[in-house]
């Protein structure tokens, strides 16, 4: 539920680590005042690129921000957060695809959601999640019904593929929902001229976002039995990465055809944290030598804050995770790039359970590092950003030619 986009504060900056915070924030809070308290368990960094686009093309204008109260998760103290018809749309699509993502669970029969009476519990927290995404778009003017429609078609879509399907006919329902939403944004924002390359940037968004997570999950699907669009499909992991990578460049160029008032944030998480993502999918970015357990903070033990080092081909056959690195010190794990040996997904109902206990103690927001309350994947809480430098970073005081 935690999106492909997380940034890192030492690459955002404090003011746009403070922008960025105020759409997570504001996102939580309207799931709350809008849809009740147990709602803010949908809150995804994904869908808060609905609020980023819709602010960056209406600019500072009186009342999107307010000052929220203590919280928790921010350390009990208070904040600005975003407010107005982009965190309500934002608020919208995550109910509607959490709906579907329960409802999904449903249907494999994961976990405790096998017991009847479990599973009669969580279509009827789909259906209300489903309703209250319903009626929160229409408050914006945002049909959901493209959203519940892409997820109704994907099981079919899925049952047809196999090997020789282009992966790209698989993508398609998640390309045609994202596009949707994104293009929306610029209808909220009195921008009707951006829609046609905001849909551009959030078909190919979506398409990314299918491809990454298929990457992310290949192994634990092998593992497990479950179906996988690269497995079903036979696409190797080198034209996976093909099309992740013209999906980036697509994605840039669109961005240049739209305008905003302040494109920067936007710039940031959609061209350069987008990237490092896709690189962090196929394990071609090491991380960061201070996200190292037990590490200094904002030490890096060397001039080459990423340790850069030779790659040996990976065992299984993957060309974009390497073996080892004799740059030294900095890895997914043991000093070297290999990615962590799948462990199986959650049940959804002990990845409730997972997740109210992160999210109780805390570790969510000031923890170094946790388990993924769903997926299992290792996680970096939310506040827990480095203080280092990086000599990759572009300020994104506009949108450069150069990165």
């Amino acid at each position: 539920m935690f999106g492909i986009v997380r940034p890192c504060a030492h690459r955002l900056g404090e003011r746009f680590k403070a922008d960025w915070m105020a759409h997570l924030c504001g996102l939580c809070l309207t799931l709350r005042r809008e849809h009740g308290q147990f709602a803010r368990i949908v809150t995804n960094y994904d869908g808060l690129l609905l609020s980023v686009l819709t602010d960056a093309q209406t600019g500072a204008l009186s009342g999107t921000r307010r000052t929220a109260g203590p919280c928790a998760l921010r350390g009990m103290r208070t904040a600005s957060v975003t407010q107005g018809e982009g965190a309500r749309l934002a608020a919208a699509v995550s109910l509607v695809l959490a709906s579907a993502k329960v409802r999904d669970h449903v249907a494999d029969r994961d976990g405790l959601l096998a017991r009847a009476p479990v599973a009669a519990a969580a279509r009827r927290i789909a259906a209300n999640w489903g309703r209250a995404g319903e009626r929160g778009g229409a408050a914006v003017g945002f049909d959901t019904g493209v959203l519940v429609d892409a997820v109704d078609r994907q099981p079919g879509v899925e049952a047809l593929a196999g090997p020789g399907t282009p992966v790209l006919t698989v993508t398609e329902p998640t390309e045609t929902a994202t596009a949707a939403a994104f293009a929306h944004t610029a209808l909220l924002a009195g921008r009707p001229d951006n829609a046609g390359p905001l849909a551009e940037a959030g078909r190919l968004f979506g398409r990314l976002a299918h491809l990454l997570d298929a990457v992310e999950d290949r192994r634990a699907d092998a593992v497990s039995g479950a179906w996988n669009p690269l497995t079903a499909t036979g696409t190797p992991l080198t034209e996976a990465r093909r099309l992740a990578d013209d999906a980036l460049h697509g994605i840039r160029l669109a961005l240049r055809e739209a305008e905003f008032c302040d494109g920067r944030l936007v710039h940031l998480l959609l061209v350069h944290e987008l990237r490092r993502s896709v690189d962090r999918a196929f394990g071609t970015t090491p991380v960061c030598a201070a996200h190292q357990p037990g590490a200094p903070q904002g030490s890096h033990g060397g001039g080459d804050p990423y340790g850069a080092g030779t790659h040996a081909p990976h065992a299984d056959g993957n060309p974009y995770a390497g073996g080892g690195c004799s740059g030294g010190g900095v890895g997914f794990r043991g000093g070297g790039f290999a990615p962590e040996p799948a462990k199986g997904r959650r049940g959804f109902w002990a990845g409730c359970g997972a997740f109210l206990a992160v999210f109780c103690t805390c570790k969510m927001c000031c923890a170094e590092e946790y388990e993924g309350p769903w997926s299992r994947k290792k996680r970096s809480g939310c506040c827990q950003w480095c203080d280092c430098s990086c000599a990759d970073c572009c300020d994104c005081c506009c949108p450069c030619d150069g990165c």
